[in-house]
């Protein structure tokens, strides 16, 4: 058979449907198991208030719902405990996101989110974030930090991992704290946008091994060019690695060069796995330098560096940068490396208990 366009035409269409279709059913299912929990969580705050029973009737409900109704997941008393606190944070938008539940009093409790969004626009946000994600987010108790989290989460598709590094690092105030020059050499329209586009602090929990050198971690953040790009923020494009500019025929590469949308400027990332040397800032000031020359186009912002290093001491940045005419920042990174086996090997290596008996 012929696979003309009309057939490839066909064929992109069903693709695109099909895959449309799966995302809008996950959201779906999403959505439902989120108000389920909420709903589950009403149901025992009515019940356990309005008849006063005990903390305990908790153990009784999770084992008489798991022999109800054989094989049930995630009803278990810490869960059916994390359901009712979910109701509680939220109980003043029941009529929000329940419609057809009955008015009731409000427990003291209940949040009052929507002084920082409308109704509508936190529904939409709230029922695309999962049950894991929601109970994080209740340990962030201002309001306007959640609201912010919970934004972020959605539009940069935080993982439950990455949601819950920022929070306990305290991004929302730690926003615009990154070490940089920006005020002197920056155009002010895009200023305070550039303060904001940067973070202090970047988790690179994708990364399993200790980076023995740039290349390496370097080569750990291409693997997972993804990752890092969610972990970046909204707006960065990446263009490549070791990106070559040639100068006076002698070449020199940029670890990692990025486009952003918002800043309508190039980013060019140096990776240092030790601490922060002035020499640094020299090294990326050239690099900049060569990149407005040569690569930026007419209606585009200054180029913009930021040095990516294991450490770095504030005080010796703020010097290192007195003499700099560029604009750049200096951030750090962490990461966590695991013990833990895949799943998949768990059973096919003897536990500690099995070695302890053969040894």
């Amino acid at each position: 058979m012929n696979k003309g366009e009309e057939y490839i035409k066909l064929i992109t269409e069903l693709k695109e449907n099909i895959l449309q279709r799966r995302f809008e059913a996950a959201k779906m299912a999403n959505r439902e198991q989120l108000l389920l929990y909420y709903s589950v969580g009403l149901s025992l705050h009515g019940k356990i208030s309005g008849a006063q029973w005990g903390a305990k009737i908790l153990q009784s409900i999770s084992e008489d719902l798991q022999q109800q109704v054989p094989g049930l997941r995630g009803f278990s008393v810490g869960n059916l405990e994390k359901m009712r606190a979910f109701y509680l944070a939220y109980a003043s938008l029941t009529d929000t996101l329940i419609p057809s539940t009955v008015s009731r009093e409000l427990p003291a409790s209940s949040s009052n989110i929507l002084d920082y969004v409308n109704a509508d626009a936190f529904k939409s946000v709230f029922l695309q974030l999962g049950f894991s994600h929601h109970y994080k987010l209740l340990s962030v108790k201002d309001l306007a930090a959640r609201w912010y989290y919970m934004q972020e989460a959605v539009t940069l598709r935080w993982s439950f991992r990455v949601l819950e590094y920022n929070i306990d690092t305290n991004l929302y105030q730690q926003r615009g704290k990154i070490a940089n020059n920006f005020t002197a050499t920056l155009p002010t329209e895009i200023l305070p946008h550039a303060v904001e586009a940067f973070k202090d602090e970047y988790l690179l929990d994708f990364i399993n091994i200790q980076p023995a050198n740039e290349r390496q971690l370097e080569n750990e953040i291409i693997n997972n060019i993804k990752d890092f790009i969610l972990g970046l923020g909204s707006g960065f494009l990446f263009i490549g690695n070791q990106y070559r500019l040639v100068v006076d025929s002698q070449e020199y590469f940029i670890d990692l060069l990025f486009y952003h949308r918002r800043l309508q400027c190039l980013i060019a990332f140096e990776l240092k796995t030790g601490k922060f040397e002035p020499s640094h800032a020299g090294q990326l000031n050239f690099y900049l330098s060569v990149l407005d020359s040569t690569v930026k186009m007419p209606h585009e912002n200054p180029s913009i560096g930021i040095i990516l290093c294991k450490e770095k001491n504030a005080t010796v940045v703020e010097y290192a940068f007195r003499s700099i005419s560029k604009p750049m920042g200096v951030a750090t990174y962490s990461y966590e490396l695991t013990t833990d086996l895949p799943d998949n090997l768990k059973d096919a290596l003897p536990s500690p208990e099995d070695l302890a008996k053969l040894l």
